[in-house]
């Protein structure tokens, strides 16, 4: 039996007593790619994406190791939500324009102590101000450094489109403008390089592009960690006590754990090992969160339909955001069809081997996404579910 056989075994076994649609972690392969996000990261601690994981048991889990400590959020609504629950670092990686939670925030001493907002613009600030009501709590905040490489005299630029702020006066500025501002207090600098993080360097069948995006990678790294370290230097200029410089993603964690100027990573959907992160030279995890859909139907020879399973992924629509089937090995989308909101076609011999009622396992193209269509994560060791977790959406938590 191959090892990816043993594995369809083992979820099959474990989840014989359930219904399927259904979503499952390998907490073995969970903790595995935990431990090896550790050991990239080189003695620097980890901040942990939720965006990438949506669920509080497995939040917990993985804050309890060693290497791990914090939180990185995507909404404001679920920062204090979080930090309600007892976790006390809570980092919001996107600036919010949410009134009432900002009321909330200035209006609680325990939330505005666990939580971070990031600003890369004055009128964050101003918006902040006039969200206060009559809350008068110091709001911690953090600044935002474009990561993206700029070439050809700016010409072209290769990353995403977040902040505004890129060079080391423009944050010094910034930096300025918050502390010369009563109730606010300046703690950290983050930036996020997704061009290298998040895009494997190892496509397969792509020799040509795959070369082409290590090159680029290459000089982006260089340039960008020559840079941040002046932006750094500059903003602790203005800000002598700032408690954190963030940096990286799961892509990145071990060239960006090497640049001083970082104090601290961020990473996530290592946890989970989605099929986007197939594709590094760097590293290769296991995949660890699975969602399963039962076969409803065989129209015919090396055909059977699942229930459901139309999931894709958020980005530039591709084939690559859409989930792949995983287990049993051998079955591909009709490309007539593809995944479906209520039924999807799978064609290939192992099709053949399949009967009504047996469970096709698939895996997401990103991380956390996949339990914003899950109410439960039934959590899997060995061939036995030990426990079965909410997600964010099982606890009526929809931030986006």
């Amino acid at each position: 039996m191959t090892p990816l056989a043993s594995d369809r075994a083992r979820y099959d076994r474990a989840t014989a007593h359930l219904d399927a649609p259904l979503a499952v972690v390998d907490l073995d392969a969970f903790d595995a790619n935990a431990d090896d996000l550790v050991r990239r990261a080189g003695g620097k601690p980890i901040r942990v994406a939720s965006k990438s994981v949506r669920c509080r048991a497995l939040l917990e889990r993985v804050l309890a190791r060693d290497g791990f400590a914090g939180l990185m959020s995507f909404t404001l609504p679920e920062s204090l939500w979080l930090a309600r629950a007892g976790f006390d670092d809570v980092l919001l990686a996107y600036p919010s324009a949410d009134r009432s939670a900002y009321a909330e925030l200035a209006a609680d001493p325990k939330l505005a102590g666990a939580v971070t907002v990031m600003v890369d613009d004055p009128a964050q600030l101003d918006l902040i101000d006039a969200a206060r009501d009559r809350g008068r709590e110091e709001i911690r905040v953090c600044l935002e450094l474009d990561t993206s490489l700029r070439m050809f005299g700016g010409r072209v630029r290769i990353g995403a489109l977040r902040s505004p702020l890129r060079e080391p006066a423009q944050l010094a500025e910034l930096a300025r403008s918050v502390a010369r501002r009563p109730g606010f207090r300046l703690v950290g600098l983050m930036g996020y390089e997704g061009h290298v993080a998040g895009v494997g360097d190892a496509v397969a069948d792509r020799p040509l592009r795959s070369r082409a995006i290590r090159l680029m990678q290459a000089a982006a790294r260089k340039e960008l960690a020559g840079r941040r370290a002046e932006v750094v230097r500059a903003v602790r200029a203005v800000a002598p006590g700032l408690e954190f410089v963030n940096g990286g993603g799961t892509g990145s964690v071990q060239h960006t754990a090497a640049e001083d100027a970082v104090t601290e990573i961020a990473a996530g959907s290592g946890l989970y090992q989605p099929r986007l992160f197939d594709n590094y030279t760097a590293f290769s995890g296991r995949p660890a969160a699975l969602f399963g859909q039962p076969v409803v139907r065989r129209p015919g020879v090396g055909v059977v339909t699942v229930l459901g399973g139309g999931y894709p992924a958020s980005g530039a629509a591709g084939p690559d955001r859409l989930p792949v089937p995983y287990l049993p090995e051998g079955l591909r989308y009709d490309g007539q069809e593809g995944p479906g909101e209520v039924q999807t076609p799978l064609l290939g011999s192992a099709a053949d081997d399949l009967l009504i009622g047996d469970t096709v396992w698939f895996r997401h193209a990103k991380a956390g996404e996949m339990c914003e269509r899950f109410a439960a994560l039934h959590l899997i060791e060995g061939d036995r579910v030990t426990a079965t977790v909410p997600t964010y959406r099982g606890e009526g938590r929809t931030f986006l």
